[in-house]
């Protein structure tokens, strides 16, 4: 191929997004918009509210412990709304919801090569990671960008491969 980017070798091998991502100028490329994520104080009455306003169904409902979230999928085209709810009062998205109330937490976009994503990411002046290394949730492989790095929006990355889709 004959390219060579700073700091990788001649026959370093990467993904099409890394490539995408560096022959852009970007750190971090985003294939597709996975899902926006609302946080809500009542999972069965938001899912009551989505299906009946929007015939909208959870593909699926599950408790993510290690997050301290009950989290439903809605498909949407080929997207998702993924509603958020705290499983206990310590909960990040407890604590959102007591300062904000209910709403947008977070929107979380596709990558290719996310554990490289986010050296990239990590090597940017101003860009502060929440997670250095993808970890399991209920999208996939995720990672997140801190707000004060984004202009004041959460950012969830998951890893295209292992995306819910």
């Amino acid at each position: 191929m004959g390219l060579c980017y700073y700091g990788l070798s001649a026959n370093a091998q990467l993904s099409n997004g890394e490539l995408s991502a560096m022959g852009n100028g970007s750190a971090c490329m985003a294939q597709h918009l996975n899902h926006v994520a609302i946080a809500v104080e009542d999972m069965d009455e938001a899912l009551d509210m989505y299906a009946s306003l929007f015939g909208l169904d959870p593909s699926e409902v599950e408790d993510v412990k290690e997050q301290g979230v009950r989290a439903a999928l809605l498909k949407v085209g080929g997207s998702q709304v993924e509603l958020i709810q705290p499983l206990d009062t310590e909960s990040g998205v407890a604590k959102f919801i007591e300062r904000r109330g209910p709403g947008l937490h977070h929107i979380c976009f596709e990558v290719d090569g996310l554990q490289g994503a986010l050296d990239r990411l990590d090597a940017e002046p101003g860009v502060q990671l929440i997670d250095r290394h993808p970890r399991q949730g209920l999208a996939g492989m995720i990672a997140f960008l801190h707000p004060k790095s984004t202009g004041g929006t959460l950012i969830e990355l998951v890893e295209a491969e292992t995306a819910h889709k």
